[in-house]
């Protein structure tokens, strides 16, 4: 699942205390996944960075042309899509206007 936030818009931050409450329901969620035995990990993504294109385009931040940049992931065990994508219906992020959770599938080589 991929996480993005709109990180730019100033009114779409959050105060200090609602970050904490965020935090825990966050935290809250991936405690749920996680006693289904379905989280394997994840990680925030800081929000600084470039961005490396065709022709040898380099821009700053990953968040250059679009709001909603990727601000982290995590690793579920589904057995489907369906499955994965009702953990990312919950996900407390979605509360927030033009935040989104990518639903994706990793790919191992030689292996669905």
């Amino acid at each position: 699942m991929l996480m993005r936030l709109d990180i730019i818009t100033k009114e779409a931050q959050p105060s200090p205390e609602q970050m904490q409450v965020y935090m825990k329901q966050y935290q809250d969620w991936v405690g749920s996944i996680a006693a289904q035995n379905k989280f394997i990990g994840g990680k925030g993504l800081s929000t600084e960075g470039k961005v490396c294109k065709h022709n040898n385009v380099e821009t700053d931040g990953p968040y250059a042309e679009i709001k909603e940049s990727l601000a982290g992931f995590i690793m579920i065990r589904a057995n489907d899509f369906e499955e994965a994508t009702s953990f990312a219906r919950a996900c407390p992020i979605l509360g927030g206007e033009g935040n989104s959770v990518e639903v994706r599938k990793v790919v191992m080589h030689g292996n669905s």
